[in-house]
C-alpha cells in the first residue's frame, strides 16, 4: 500500500501541546510571568517543522 502523505508528528493536539509546553519552559518570562507567543511559534514552525494548523488553537487550548 502506498502512502501519499507523511505522518505528522504533531497532528495529535496533545503531542503538540506537550512540545509547546516544553518550548515555553525554556523561555524567560518578560512581564507578570508572560511570554511572547512568537518565541514559541517560531521554533515550532521552523525548527520542528510543525504546521500552523498543528500550532492552532487546539494545541494552545490543550496546553493551557
Amino acid at each position: 500500500m502506498t502512502k501519499f502523505a507523511a505522518e505528522r508528528p504533531f497532528a495529535d493536539p496533545e503531542a503538540a501541546a506537550r512540545k509547546l509546553l516544553n518550548l515555553a519552559a525554556r523561555i524567560e518570562p518578560v512581564q507578570d510571568g508572560r511570554i511572547h507567543i512568537g518565541k514559541i511559534k517560531y521554533p515550532f514552525l521552523s525548527t520542528l517543522k510543525g504546521s500552523g494548523t498543528e500550532f492552532d488553537a487546539a494545541a494552545i487550548r490543550c496546553a493551557v
